[in-house]
């Protein structure tokens, strides 16, 4: 059996079978890049400017702070006086409808007194030319 390996038929197939392996296996070996020595100076220099920056976005996120702050404000502000203006108007309102209110019930009830007044005067009047015509009519025999 050790034999039908190594025959020359089968050669060209091992040698590819082989060839194949080397390379799918130096393939992570060629992806591998050395790194240029970094000296102590130029890590620091980093450092030192990665810090200069961090500064200058804290400071940029202070100013926006402020001003997200003062533009909170600001909308407080004009949403106060919004409101005071709302309430100003409502209490304008209400004070007009309580105003026309009363005037309509005082005048209702004052003419519900003359309408009492006018009822009595009508009743007395309608009494009297009742009498009137009893007296001049005279009185009836008897009913058809």
């Amino acid at each position: 059996m050790a034999q039908v390996w190594c025959s020359p038929r089968y050669l060209p197939h091992v040698q590819l079978v082989v060839l194949a392996l080397c390379l799918f296996n130096a393939m992570p070996v060629l992806a591998i890049e050395t790194a240029p020595r970094i000296s102590d100076r130029e890590v620091i220099e980093a450092l030192v400017d990665l810090k200069a920056g961090q500064h200058r976005l804290d400071q940029r996120i202070d100013q926006l702070e402020k001003r997200m702050d003062q533009r909170f404000e600001s909308m407080e502000r004009q949403m106060n006086q919004r409101f005071d203006d709302i309430k100003w108007f409502l209490g304008i309102m209400i004070g007009t409808l309580l105003v026309i209110n009363t005037g309509v019930l005082g005048y209702v009830l004052k003419r519900q007194g003359t309408l009492e007044q006018s009822i009595e005067t009508i009743k007395d009047e309608l009494a009297f030319l009742k009498s009137v015509i009893e007296k001049l009519l005279p009185p009836r025999q008897g009913h058809l």
